[in-house]
Formats: C-alpha cells, sequence, structure tokens
C-alpha cells in the first residue's frame, strides 16, 4: 500500500477552498491548518484541525483520534464544541484517504474524502447534513507545510 503522508505522518498541513450551506447562496472561502502529532505507543495518531471561515472571527477547533488501522481501515474519533465526541470508520488506500460519521442520537452524517495527487497535495470534499436539514458542502485542497529551518 503506497505511503501516505497527510494524517500519517507528524507535521502541519496547510488547506483552502469554500464551503457552502444550503440555507446561504454565497459560497464561503474558509483556511484550515492541521497539526498532526507523532503516533502514541498504541499506535494512535492525534491530529488538531483549525477552520477559520472567512469573515467569520471564530476558529473553530476539531479534534481527531485515528487508530485501529488495520488492512486499509481504521476507527477516527472526532471531538469539537458542536458535537461532543463521536466515533466514526475510515478507509486508506493507494489513491484515498476517508471516513465517515453516522451518529443517529444527534442525526447527524457525513464524509470527507482525501484524495492524493501527490506526496504533498490532496484534493478534498466533504459534506455534513444534521437533522434540521441543514447541509454543509465543503470542497478544497490541502498541502503539506513546507519545513522552516532558522
Amino acid at each position: 500500500m503506497a505511503q501516505h503522508q497527510f494524517l500519517i505522518t507528524p507535521g502541519n498541513w496547510l488547506g483552502q477552498g469554500k464551503i457552502q450551506l444550503n440555507m446561504v447562496s454565497e459560497e464561503l472561502a474558509f483556511f484550515t491548518r492541521w497539526n498532526v502529532s507523532t503516533p502514541d505507543q498504541d499506535g494512535k495518531i492525534s491530529c488538531v484541525q483549525e477552520i477559520q471561515v472567512k469573515g467569520l472571527s471564530d476558529i473553530m477547533s476539531n479534534q481527531f483520534a485515528i487508530y485501529n488501522l488495520v488492512h486499509g481501515e481504521f476507527t477516527i474519533d472526532l471531538e469539537n464544541q458542536a458535537l461532543g465526541k463521536i466515533t466514526g470508520k475510515g478507509l486508506i488506500n493507494d489513491k484515498v484517504i476517508a471516513w465517515e460519521f453516522r451518529i443517529e442520537d444527534i442525526n447527524f452524517d457525513g464524509f470527507e474524502m482525501y484524495e492524493k495527487q501527490d506526496e504533498k497535495n490532496y484534493l478534498m470534499r466533504a459534506e455534513y447534513a444534521t437533522s434540521d436539514q441543514f447541509r454543509t458542502l465543503i470542497q478544497g485542497r490541502v498541502w503539506q507545510q513546507e519545513e522552516t529551518h532558522s
């Protein structure tokens, strides 16, 4: 299986793209930063994702944990202020890292997909829906932040 750098190798990733909410006609630009930590002794990888939507002052923060990475599948936890902590399933192959959440208790579901372009660049697409008919479509790209040596 081809090695992915994104989410598997410690480091920082930057991203940008557009968010479309079905309740709002305009597309919103966003910027994101991922900080991926070194796996712990059990192989669990912790990531912090910060999202800044243009025009909004708040920075949203998501904590991810990726673990049980076996035979191209993994478990993923997502924790943030809006949802609390939820668990989903992911898959990884040569071209794609993807995961989905289906949480019936709170009528929340969605997926994220990162498609490898080369070692340091991925196209991403995500869609999330909640019980109140809110749908969020996200499209963009992420790239590995270059190491700066001072």
